[in-house]
């Protein structure tokens, strides 16, 4: 029998949890604002990389090392900011992060080399890294128990919405305005800032950490899930993972394709091609909400799949038309495949162990969108963008099928509830 200590415990985690359910709708919505915020300085740098390459005259290979080591810095970060958050609390974590993310603002604005921009992306990597783990779980815990399947929408569209508003904000700001690489980064400061006031002043209970397993293990550790929720991670990496590589491609190297299609190097160009993608991400969540989620993760890895083929066509054929087309689609196929993922992540991990199973997805997740992209880079240095492009769409359009079958395969034995 459980002893009084334990009861007290359990009946405060209960008061916490209510709480949390009686929070106005609008602080949930709040609560995504600082993963929004985060994820505009993400990608904020990607029209600026042709300002630096002219600057610094650095290749496509390095250009998609420097992109990746935002994505180790990332994954760095989810070795430990899942099980910081779940134990401590989310606000310990999501204020350093965003202080860091101010840091690599001010790097980006004044870096002078290669050496700069790789210490401003791991910044930035780092601190995307703590908000897809403690901000994301944040919103559910400001939600409540009641309301997890819109705090799974909400914070998956923060993500993609903000990852979308960073490339056309940095695009027609380095266009319209003096100082390109300094204005862009002291706009994001300020967003970056009125973030830091909301987690400051969001409602969000500190996670009983006695309960599930949380406060068990060392503190960096690769993250994961409780044993019975083992299925619902794997059917989420299945399909997220190939529509995040996808997407992360088109940030990489889009705005060198543009530039053999067009002829043109404009960043407001590049800008909106990334804000489509990421719009058709956001909008593509909303469509598809109320749809089973075995309905979701086969159509989010079909549209990658779908994606891949356009995009080389798109190159062999020297059409803008369908680079726009294979853009919309890996958007799409991202968005479906993080709605599933974290939507089933939702309905089968308990509220003190989501953060690190929030960052266990974006492990698989990310792990391929840092290595596929690169390998694509320096491929096209050797080979020419076209072939290397050809490569890398082949290898990702077999894994979103494999994706997409694996899902058939578990979600047999899986509940789909709809998210």
């Amino acid at each position: 029998m459980p002893g009084i200590g334990t009861r007290r415990r359990t009946a405060v985690g209960a008061a916490r949890c209510r709480r949390a359910a009686e929070a106005p709708v609008r602080w949930i919505w709040l609560a995504a604002w600082p993963v929004a915020a985060v994820f505009v300085l993400s990608n904020a740098a990607t029209p600026l990389y042709v300002v630096w390459q002219r600057q610094m005259g650095f290749g496509r290979g390095t250009l998609t090392v420097v992109f990746a080591c935002y994505i180790a810095g990332l994954l760095g970060s989810l070795l430990v900011s899942g099980v910081v958050s779940d134990r401590v609390g989310r606000k310990p974590v999501l204020l350093p992060a965003l202080g860091l993310a101010l840091v690599a603002c001010l790097v980006f604005a004044t870096a002078g080399g290669v050496t700069a921009l790789i210490a401003a992306r791991l910044c930035t990597g780092i601190a995307v890294g703590a908000v897809v783990s403690a901000g994301m779980a944040a919103v559910t815990d400001v939600a409540g128990p009641g309301r997890r399947p819109l705090a799974a929408l909400l914070a998956s569209c923060a993500m993609v919405l903000g990852a979308g508003t960073g490339p056309l904000l940095a695009g027609v700001l380095s266009e319209t305005l003096p100082a390109p690489t300094v204005t862009v980064f002291a706009v994001e400061a300020v967003l970056l800032v009125t973030a830091v006031v909301v987690v400051l002043r969001m409602p969000v209970p500190r996670p009983a950490a006695d309960e599930g397993g949380a406060g068990a293990g060392a503190w960096v550790r690769v993250p994961g899930v409780p044993r019975r929720a083992g299925r619902q991670l794997a059917l989420g990496v299945a399909v997220f993972a190939p529509g995040i590589t996808a997407t992360s491609f088109v940030l990489s190297l889009g705005p060198s394709l543009l530039a053999g299609l067009l002829g043109t190097s404009s960043r407001i160009v590049s800008g909106a091609l990334a804000f489509v993608m990421f719009l058709c991400a956001t909008g593509v969540q909303f469509a598809v909400r109320r749809r089973g989620l075995r309905t979701v993760l086969v159509a989010g890895a079909s549209a990658t799949a779908l994606g891949m083929l356009v995009l080389i066509t798109a190159v062999h054929a020297g059409s803008v038309a369908a680079l726009v087309a294979a853009a919309l689609l890996a958007g799409a196929g991202q968005g479906m495949g993080q709605l599933g993922g974290l939507s089933l992540l939702n309905s089968a991990v308990p509220a003190n162990r989501l953060a690190e199973a929030n960052a266990a997805l974006n492990v698989g997740g990310y792990l391929p969108a840092a290595l596929l992209p690169v390998s694509a880079g320096y491929l096209s240095d050797v080979v020419g963008l076209t072939t290397g492009t050809t490569a890398f769409g082949a290898v990702l359009a077999a894994l979103a099928v494999g994706g997409g079958a694996l899902v058939l395969l578990l979600s047999r034995r899986t509940s789909t509830a709809t998210p």
